[in-house]
């Protein structure tokens, strides 16, 4: 574990966006790197895609979708 220096406005941005997907801001941060770090390294592969993928390597089963009424 280290210290990484940011810029402010960065900073700002990872505090805001922390707020709406319930994690900390360091929570926030690695998954912004860990997901940079995946699509530099797969760049054929949609953002979608990767997050799928590593929820299959997690183990998360998804549910199947039902069919609403309209």
């Amino acid at each position: 574990m280290g210290i990484v220096n940011i810029d402010d406005d960065l900073h700002d941005q990872l505090r805001r966006a922390c707020t709406v997907s319930n994690r900390s801001i360091n929570a926030q941060a690695s998954f912004w790197i860990k997901v940079g770090m995946l699509c530099e390294m797969n760049p054929e592969l949609s953002f979608h895609e990767i997050v799928a993928s590593e929820l299959r390597a997690a183990g998360v089963k998804p549910q199947p979708l039902r069919q609403s009424r309209a």
